[in-house]
Formats: structure tokens, C-alpha cells, sequence
């Protein structure tokens, strides 16, 4: 121990542990979030990308082997880790790779996140791991790899799972499982209409969380029996798991936090609503993610910025922010914002008001604007006048509005063609 603290499980295990990183989703319910981006490349917390989080597990972890399977318009996911992630040091047989489908095996794209490894088996071989750790690469989460792969060695599993307790009315969206008093995965059910509830609370079900730790021959072994199944979809929620737990152990290891053995911190920001609520819970006093710790950073690429500037005292232009996070090279220039969360370069003029909405970089926001509940997407520029957030039917007429009322502008919808192809 270190003071409260728990020691960072840093070992032989971890040294021996692949990690593949799955970053190919399309991630469709972000809606034209993801249209020109894949969704592990979409900005997050102000500064970062999703695909930071899983990656910097990685590095905080020990595990600094490391493979990125990307597939969907995966061009900016790619200058992203190439700018930010090149710092390990390759003769100490450290690595972040980048590994794009390209048919290695088969003539098709990838069909499935256990078809995404099968097609790259000859590079997890060329590597010889003695543990693989599959992680999805787009969820939010702080998560130490180390205690999951002791867990894993400790109680001699072929394959042991991440999990964690969300409330039954959610479950429908996970993979569902039922976990005997050992801790071995008895069934598995992908995504199931009924959730099976967990024993200890009718009220919560037990959920993977897409972390999946494989002993290396047994991995192998699984994917290839897949492949060889034509009538399988090659994924190990739908396929692999369900084919294995009877005959096989499968372990289940519970997500929760080192200090207080509560439910750990874990989202998945796979829709506009979720997006927007993940960014604005950062902006409170205590939040449940916390991006200051130093024991856990958060690594990323950044450009060199200015500090964010607030210009103009007068009555009737004041530039300042409250309750808000504000990133560097942003300048509010006589606009008030308020409740939120401004990613780099993003200027607001005088007389506009932002409230409650996540601006993503490059963002201007023109003289007497107001935008309210919105996400605003990278590069956009808000014309003057422009009222956003006031009148959903209005909204609909021009932008994306969520279940949630969430509205989300994008450049296009601006007639702004960012990504215009002749």
C-alpha cells in the first residue's frame, strides 16, 4: 500500500499482455458525429479522444504492448495516435501499432470483433504474448489491467471477462451473464430481450463491459474453430462466449473501485444523449471521472495553444465563463458562457450566450448567438444571430435533435462542406 492508495499492479503478467484495442466501429447512433470520423476518434472531456482512455489504461497499467485494430474512416483515429502515441521506445519492445484491415487472411473486411483478431493472428503470433487483453476502443473509463490479469491467472481461467452491475431496463444493450458463487460465467446471453437479473439485486443485471482477457493458446484455438464456422458472425459476445462457457473457465471480473469497492466509473458514449451527459458531468465540482489526478493520466495529443483569453468588461459585453471547463486557444470575446465545456480554439463573440452544450474544437460562435443543450461540431461557424436550443421544431428543420432534446450541428447541416468531395 501507499498511504490509502493501492500499489499499481505493475508485473511480470502485465509485461507478458498483449492488448488489442478494437477502434474500427462505426458508432452510428453518434449520428453525423461519426459520419467523417470513426467513434474512438471522437473528441472527449475538452481535450482528449475516446481512444485515449483505453490507450492510457494501457501505459498506467504496465502494458505497454500495444495493437490498434481500426477499419471505419479511420484517417483521423490514425494521425491522432501517430501525433500522440510515437513516444514509446521499440528497442525496450514497447509499441502502440497501428493495424488497419487489409484482408490479411481473408478477402472481406472485418465481420465481427472476433473476425477483426482472426485476420490479424500472424501479428498477435509475431508478438508472443503469454496474455491477450481484447479492450473496445470506445468507452470512457480510468481502469488499472494489472488486478483483472492477476484475477485471471489466480483462479486458472481460459478466458475471463470484465463486467459490471446497470440497472435491468439497460441491459438489453450488453452482453447479459449469470455468474455461479465461484465466479465462473454459467450463461451468456448477447444483448437479450429479458436480462436474467442478478441474484444479489432483481433490480440490476451482470453486463460485460467488452474486456475480455485470453490465455494465448486458447485464443487462438477459439478463433480459428470460429473462422472455420460458417454460421457464425465471428463475434465473441454473440459466438465465442457462448460457444465456450460450458466447457471451458470463464471467469468473471467484477469492475469496481480499488478504494471503495463501489461500482467503478465506466460509460459508454454511444448516442448524442449519452455524449453530452458524460461531457457535462466533468463540469461538476466532483466529478465521478476525475481528469486531475495525477496517480491516472490521461494521455493525448495536444496542440501548443495559448491559454484561453476572456475580453471586454462592458454592461452590454462581458466576456466570461461559469461553471464551464474552457480549453487553451479559445477566446471569449464579450460572450458569456455558462455550464460548459469548450474544447480548444473556439471563440465566442460579443453578446453571444452558450449554455449547457459541449463545443468541440474550431468552433466560432457568432456576435448575439445563443445556443443552448447543442453539441457543436469541430469546425463549425455559427453565423450571427443564430438562436439554437430555444425551439426544437425549428431545430428539427435544420439540425439533428435528440431523444433527450439534445441538438447537434454539424458543419453540413451549416452548408458549411468541410469534408466536400467533387
Amino acid at each position: 500500500m501507499n498511504g490509502s492508495r493501492p500499489t499499481r499492479f505493475v508485473s511480470r503478467l502485465t509485461r507478458n499482455t498483449l492488448a488489442v484495442i478494437l477502434a474500427g466501429g462505426r458508432g452510428t447512433r453518434l449520428k453525423d458525429l461519426t459520419r467523417w470520423r470513426a467513434k474512438p476518434a471522437v473528441p472527449f472531456g475538452g481535450k482528449f479522444r475516446i481512444i485515449d482512455f483505453p490507450l492510457s489504461n494501457c501505459m498506467n497499467s504496465g502494458i505497454r504492448q500495444i495493437s490498434v485494430l481500426t477499419q471505419y474512416k479511420s484517417h483521423s483515429l490514425l494521425r491522432h495516435i501517430q501525433r500522440g502515441w510515437s513516444f514509446l521506445r521499440g528497442e525496450f519492445g514497447e509499441f502502440v501499432e497501428l493495424v488497419p484491415a487489409q484482408q490479411r487472411i481473408e478477402t472481406s473486411w472485418y465481420e465481427g470483433t472476433a473476425d477483426a483478431v482472426y485476420q490479424n493472428l500472424d501479428i498477435l503470433r509475431l508478438h508472443d504474448p503469454r496474455y491477450v487483453l481484447i479492450l473496445a476502443g470506445d468507452h470512457v473509463y480510468k481502469m488499472d489491467y494489472g488486478p483483472m490479469v492477476a484475477h485471471h491467472v489466480d483462479h486458472q481461467a481460459d478466458m475471463t471477462i470484465g463486467c459490471l452491475e446497470v440497472p435491468l431496463e439497460q441491459a438489453r444493450s450488453f452482453g447479459v451473464m449469470t455468474v455461479n458463487g465461484e465466479g465462473r460465467i454459467t450463461a451468456f446471453a448477447e444483448k437479450p430481450e429479458q436480462p436474467m437479473p442478478s441474484p444479489g439485486n432483481p433490480e440490476l443485471a451482470v453486463a460485460s463491459m467488452g474486456i475480455y482477457v485470453f490465455n494465448r493458446e486458447f485464443l487462438f484455438e477459439q478463433l480459428i474453430s470460429d473462422a472455420d464456422n460458417r454460421e457464425s458472425s465471428h463475434d465473441f459476445g454473440k459466438d465465442i462466449i457462448p460457444k465456450v462457457i460450458s466447457k471451458h473457465r470463464v471467469i468473471a471480473y467484477s469492475f469496481r473501485d480499488a478504494m471503495t469497492n463501489r461500482q467503478a466509473y465506466w460509460r459508454d458514449v454511444g448516442t448524442v444523449d449519452a455524449f453530452w451527459e458524460a461531457n457535462m458531468e466533468l463540469i461538476g465540482v466532483t466529478p465521478e471521472l476525475n481528469l486531475y489526478d495525477d496517480n491516472w493520466p490521461i494521455w493525448t495529443y495536444q496542440e501548443q495553444l495559448p491559454p484561453a483569453k476572456f475580453v471586454f468588461d462592458d454592461d452590454d459585453r462581458r466576456g466570461m465563463a461559469v461553471d464551464s471547463m474552457v480549453s487553451g486557444g479559445c477566446i471569449i470575446s464579450g460572450g458569456l458562457v455558462r455550464h460548459s465545456l469548450l474544447f480548444s480554439k473556439v471563440r465566442v463573440q460579443s453578446r453571444a450566450q452558450v449554455e449547457d452544450s459541449v463545443i468541440l474544437p474550431d468552433v466560432d460562435i457568432g456576435e448575439n448567438c445563443q445556443v443552448f443543450s447543442a453539441v457543436i461540431d469541430k469546425g463549425c461557424r455559427i453565423p450571427a444571430g443564430t438562436v439554437i436550443g430555444k425551439d426544437r421544431e425549428a431545430d428539427r428543420q435544420r439540425f439533428y435533435v435528440s431523444p433527450g432534446g439534445i441538438v447537434l450541428v454539424t458543419p453540413e447541416m451549416l452548408g458549411q462542406e468541410r469534408h466536400h468531395v467533387r
